[in-house]
This record gives structure tokens, C-alpha cells and sequence, in this order.
């Protein structure tokens, strides 16, 4: 069987906006979500900036009760998939739930809770662990959790992929529904890491920027750029088999036509010379979706801000496109929302779904001039209306994780 793939609903927690509305209109005007940490005292730290959420209230969407025995990451993920779920007025009950399935992607897990369990630990000694520890840190309890508070019973499943998770939770629920293994599936990221101990980690590897103007951090394909902006938040999309979507009368954002995943086999960190995994990921959605090279409109890059990934994405980016590289329209939306880890691909997923809806190309906010060697349309602060049928975004993960997906304008 050979399902084709739509996407009815999406569901988002950012530092731009919550909800598909609130995000899309923040996309549009190009807000920046990034700003000065007041999650903890940064003092001692170089790093000041995050893309922190300060205006979310998890007792909106979930129990009191229920919320306490969960970790920030976890609210992220129920208040995203409710809301994607709502977006496309889809119903679960008995009659369908064995039939609906959830793939999450995360990078870290319960990484409040840890930090926050570590220090009881050491100061109140081990009978003062919260019996809850467990459930509340580890990454599958994301997921875990949707599927109880949403009542879905089919396949139930967590990718970590680093910066690819959710990409690749995204991609493997395509490959389900095409397959016909389910009729509907949830499928996305969540992350919550901006603690002391993320974001000393991250400092750490000198891979985070330590600007302290916000509106100069995340800059990706600037010459001034200096590493990735860490960002909190979750989204989630609601796939669907064509048919089950025209049965039920479901609206359709786009339709998911294309997934590549790849691996660099090179380093844990920098990327494969010449953005050679990156490249061959795009190559092989480009081959799933059927199309050609020039077909694509947009690409939502990876575009960390980071030296290393921006000068290989873009040199990615022209090994596969040719002479079309420079015809193409390429931005990196973390220049609005910063990075959010494993659910980066999740997110800049749903702008793609978006971007073919509404013919609408985001811009690259705070560019002031480009790097040399980074020399393709990166849609500089202003975005485009603009015919788009083919939009690709690419996920590339720590550990050389490669993720590719492709969406296109829906037609009968």
C-alpha cells in the first residue's frame, strides 16, 4: 500500500507564540523569542540569552494534580498535542483509538527534573527522591503521557536523534500511514533544557552563543554569527492517510510527500565535510517525493548560527541543488524562535506546512551581512509572499543524525 499522507492539524508551544494562530502571525512579523534568562541566575554563567517561554500556564491544559508529577517537557508535549488535536477537530474514543498512533522526538528528556533531583539528593540525602523521579526525567514519558491524557492506543514511540528527533519522528510516521499500519498519526517534539546544567553543558562545548543582545544571538548565516541560541517549547502535527482525512471532512494544511534520514559517520558533533550526510538526506526525500530538484521552493534550514553548520548546510544545500541552490529561497526560522533541540524539526515542520498553505516564505530575521561563504537568498528580515508548492526542511542532529522532509501544496 502506498497511503498518501496530509497534515490536518498542528499544535505549537513557542517562545514566538502558542498555537497555530498565535505562531503563524509571530512568523509573519518576524518576532523575536529571544531574550535574557530569568529562569535561573546567570551570573557566573557567559551564556545570557535563551529562547525562553514566560507566559505559559500548564493548569490551562492539564490537571494540577497531574502537572506536578511532570516535568516542564512533558507539559510542553500534552498542551501542543491538545492543541493540534483540536486544530483538526479530530475525535478519539473507542471506535478509533487503536487506530491512532503518537511519535515523539526529544533530545534530553526531564532535564528540570534531574537537575532539580541531584541537588536534593546531595543536600537532603536519598530518602528525600521523589518517588516520581523516574517518571517525570525519562524521555518516553512524553509520549507516554499523551496517550493517557488523549485515550490514543496504537503504536506509541520516542525517537532521540539529537537535533533530528522529531524530524524523525515526523518522517516514521509518514512511512506508518503510507504503509497503512495506522490511519492517523500524532507526531512531533518537545524540549524544556534551559536550566543551569543545559545550559553550562552546551557552554561547555563552546557551542552557544554569549551575546547579550538578544536581537543580535541568533543570527544564522551572519558573518557575526557565534553559536546556537538554546530554546524551550514543543509542536505537534496530526497526519492522516488522504482518504481517512476526505472521510471525515478534515481541512489539509499540506500534504507530507517526501522523508530522507541519514548518518555522516564522522564526528560526534561537527559535521561531515561539505555537508556531505545533510546533503545526501535531501537527495533521498527529493527521490521518496517523486519530484526533481528544482521543484523545491523553500527550504526551512537547520540554520543553527553556528560557524560550522551554516558554511556546511549551505554547501549541502548547493551539492544538491546545482545551479538552482541560487534560486531557491533558504531561511532559518531559529533566527525567531532560537533552537529547540529535538523539537526543532517539529516545528520548523509545521512552518513548512504553513509556508505552502499561504504562499508565504519567512524571513531571516536580524541579518545584518552574510558570510562569505554563505552566499544563497537566506530571505533576509522581510519575509515573501510567494508562490510555494514544494517546501523542504532539514533536521541534523549531534552524533551526524541527517533529517529531510518535504511538503507540498495539497491538490486533489
Amino acid at each position: 500500500m502506498n497511503h498518501r499522507v496530509v497534515v490536518t492539524g498542528i499544535g505549537i508551544v513557542s517562545p514566538i507564540g502558542h498555537g497555530v494562530d498565535q505562531f503563524w502571525d509571530g512568523v509573519k512579523a518576524g518576532k523575536c523569542g529571544i531574550s535574557l534568562i530569568e529562569s535561573f541566575d546567570t551570573t557566573s554563567f557567559k551564556v545570557k540569552v535563551a529562547g525562553e517561554i514566560k507566559d505559559y500556564d500548564p493548569s490551562a491544559t492539564i490537571n494540577k494534580k497531574d502537572a506536578k508529577r511532570m516535568d516542564r517537557f512533558t507539559h510542553f508535549a500534552i498542551t501542543s498535542s491538545k492543541y493540534a488535536v483540536a486544530d483538526a477537530n479530530l475525535t478519539i474514543d473507542e471506535t478509533n483509538a487503536e487506530r491512532i498512533g503518537i511519535y515523539m522526538g526529544n533530545g534530553i528528556g526531564g532535564l528540570i527534573t534531574i537537575e532539580e533531583t541531584s541537588e536534593k539528593l546531595m543536600t537532603k540525602g536519598v530518602d528525600r527522591i521523589s518517588p516520581f523521579f523516574i517518571p517525570m526525567s525519562i524521555s518516553n514519558l512524553a509520549a507516554g503521557n499523551v496517550s493517557i491524557e488523549l485515550g490514543i492506543k496504537g503504536s506509541c514511540l520516542t525517537y532521540n536523534t539529537a537535533c533530528a528527533s522529531s524530524a524523525s519522528a515526523i518522517g516514521e510516521a509518514f512511512k506508518d500511514l503510507k504503509a497503512g499500519y495506522h490511519d492517523v498519526m500524532l507526531a512531533g517534539g518537545s524540549e524544556a533544557t534551559i536550566t543551569a546544567l543545559g545550559i553550562g553543558g552546551f557552554q561547555a562545548m563552546t557551542a552557544l552563543c554569549e551575546a547579550t543582545d538578544p536581537m543580535r544571538a541568533s543570527i544564522p548565516f551572519d558573518k557575526d554569527r557565534s553559536g546556537f541560541v538554546m530554546a524551550e517549547g514543543a509542536a505537534m502535527l496530526v497526519l492522516e492517510t488522504l482518504d481517512h482525512a476526505k472521510a471525515r471532512g478534515a481541512k489539509i494544511y499540506a500534504e507530507l510527500v517526501g522523508y530522507g534520514t541519514t548518518s555522516d559517520s564522522h564526528h560526534i558533533t561537527t559535521p561531515a565535510p561539505g555537508g556531505e550526510g545533510g546533503a545526501r538526506a535531501m537527495k533521498m526525500a527529493i527521490r521518496d517525493a517523486g519530484i526533481k530538484p528544482e521543484d523545491i521552493d523553500y527550504i526551512n534550514a537547520h540554520g543553527t548560527s553556528t560557524p560550522y553548520n551554516d558554511i556546511f548546510e549551505t554547501a549541502a544545500i548547493k551539492s544538491t541543488f546545482g545551479d538552482h541552490a541560487y534560486k531557491l529561497a533558504v531561511s532559518s526560522t531559529k533566527s525567531m524562535t532560537g533552537h529547540l533541540l529535538g523539537a526543532a524539526g517539529a516545528i520548523e515542520s509545521a512552518v513548512c506546512s504553513l509556508s505552502v498553505q499561504n504562499d508565504y516564505i519567512p524571513a531571516t530575521i536580524n541579518f545584518n551581512e552574510a558570510d562569505p561563504q554563505c552566499d544563497l537568498d537566506y530571505v533576509p528580515n522581510v519575509g515573501r509572499q510567494k508562490k510555494v508548492r514544494y517546501a523542504l526542511t532539514n533536521s541534523l542532529g549531534f552524533g551526524g543524525h541527517n533529517a529531510s522532509l518535504i511538503f507540498s501544496k495539497y491538490e486533489e
